[in-house]
């Protein structure tokens, strides 16, 4: 087993130089689990943020050769429950197959004070065998 961290270049860079945003566990048959950072966007509405932070996932799966259809297990944290159903209808648009495993709970606040939602993904890539 092989562990790499990094913030690829075709992703977003880190809002600050304590974290990476991928940890990549790579297994001998090829396989790889990815555990990204959480990732926040700008936006006025939660819908624009959400949207934002999926986009973000999508090329940091991406630059690790995944995609959001590779993703098991999400996390979100959201400044306001309520707003649960505009977020699941903006996630519905970019996870489209099985749902994957989810958590979803209300903080009081985020890295960012303008920031209303932070979505952390784990995803499997399969090896090539």
């Amino acid at each position: 087993m092989q562990i790499t961290l990094d913030s690829p270049a075709g992703g977003p860079r880190p809002l600050s130089p304590y974290y990476s945003q991928v940890a990549r566990v790579e297994h001998a048959d090829g396989s790889a689990l990815l555990f990204l950072s959480g990732q926040i966007a700008e936006g006025a509405t939660l819908a624009e943020q959400t949207r934002g932070a999926f986009e973000a996932i999508d090329a940091l799966l991406k630059a690790h050769g995944a995609s959001l259809a590779h993703v098991i297990s999400i996390r979100t944290c959201l400044t306001d429950i309520g707003k649960l159903a505009e977020y699941g209808s903006v996630r519905r648009q970019f996870l489209t197959g099985t749902p994957p495993t989810s958590m979803t709970f209300e903080v009081p606040r985020l890295f960012r004070p303008e920031a209303q939602v932070e979505i952390e993904v784990v995803a499997a890539v399969p090896g090539g065998d």
